[in-house]
């Protein structure tokens, strides 16, 4: 029967001890300790260690105190192996790289700024590429912000959502039909599904409080490149008049379909196909992972007007501002270069010529 993985004690370590010094094949000291032979090979490897000769010779625990071991014999030592074990088990979870004081300060500089940690860590090799310290995982650097000994720190209020503690997101599974002439996100192309073509788009709707208005949003998927627009409400005739305009200044191969959610602002998405012969396809409903790059950046457009802001006295030149900061943001997706930049690329590139 296989023995259950488990962490060895001090106990089993002096047991393991005393069986190596009797030669005790490493199979049989698994059975006797009650774990599996692998977990004794990698103790014996780690663990053990190879003395001076003559140094060995005065070990008062060798019998006799003479070295019958061979030329090149190892020894194991259960204490020395424990303490190892608790200095490897101490380091296990500290983020060890964010003592680097020049990096702790680049880090907070930027996460100030608004950079997400993905970014953070993606463009800290391009700006130091000298500098062999100046190197952190975006895990590390969730682990750090979210450490006990940085909370007086509050990091965590600059991250995209905000949030005292790491969540986990979810979605229901509900399906049902609202508006006519309705194509499901199911029936949607192949490659709008991998984004291995350019021109595909997702669309929402960002509330101001109090009826105070609404932003028409929309990303490509293959750039990320996100455009927002205010409208007056979010109703259906301001949707599709913002749509229009913001599709129709832009190359047919750089808009080819568009995917939302279900609500009611989308319902003239007809009309939307008979000026531009553009498709909406629509998620299922309380399923916006189906549309999570537009999700996604209707977030980061949120670090600029929280929930709960009026959008009174938004202008549409503000509005602008925040976009482009977004689109000048690198990414990890594009191999950091930022989403104005691929977007450009993609749409104006010069037509082969024939």
């Amino acid at each position: 029967m296989t023995a259950h993985y488990r962490h060895l004690s001090l106990e089993d370590r002096i047991e393991i001890e005393r069986l190596a010094g009797l030669d005790v094949p490493r199979a049989g000291i698994a059975r006797l300790v009650g774990v599996h032979r692998s977990t004794i090979t990698r103790e014996l490897g780690r663990g053990s260690w190879q003395p001076e000769h003559e140094h060995a010779n005065l070990r008062p625990y060798l019998r006799n105190k003479l070295d019958t071991r061979e030329r090149h014999g190892r020894l194991y030592l259960a204490g020395q192996a424990q303490l190892a074990a608790d200095t490897r088990k101490a380091r296990s979870h500290e983020p060890f790289r964010m003592g680097y004081d020049r990096l702790v300060d680049w880090v907070i500089t930027h996460l100030r700024k608004g950079w997400t940690v993905e970014e953070i860590a993606g463009r800290v090799p391009i700006e130091f590429p000298d500098d062999a310290r100046m190197r952190v995982s975006a895990e590390t650097l969730y682990a750090w912000i979210y450490s006990p000994h940085q909370q007086h720190r509050g990091l965590w209020q600059y991250l995209p959502r905000g949030h005292r503690k790491r969540r986990k997101k979810k979605g229901r599974n509900v399906h049902r039909e609202r508006f006519k002439w309705r194509t499901s996100i199911h029936d949607r192309p192949t490659e709008i599904e991998d984004r291995r073509q350019f021109g595909h788009w997702e669309s929402d709707s960002v509330i101001g409080t109090h009826g105070s208005g609404g932003i028409h949003t929309t990303v490509e998927r293959t750039s990320r490149y996100y455009q927002a627009i205010k409208i007056p409400q979010i109703a259906a005739r301001p949707t599709v008049d913002a749509q229009i305009s913001l599709f129709a200044t832009l190359p047919a191969h750089a808009v080819r379909s568009v995917t939302t959610d279900n609500g009611s602002e989308f319902a003239f998405h007809y009309e939307l196909a008979d000026a531009l012969a553009v498709p909406t396809y629509f998620a299922d409903p309380y399923s916006a992972y189906q549309r999570g790059t537009n999700e996604h950046f209707n977030g980061r457009l949120r670090r600029y007007l929280p929930k709960g802001t009026s959008f009174d006295d938004l202008t549409q030149d503000e509005i602008n501002s925040f976009v482009n900061e977004i689109n000048n943001r690198p990414r990890k997706i594009l191999g950091w270069a930022t989403p104005a930049e691929i977007f450009h690329e993609l749409t104006w590139e010069p037509t082969p010529t024939t």
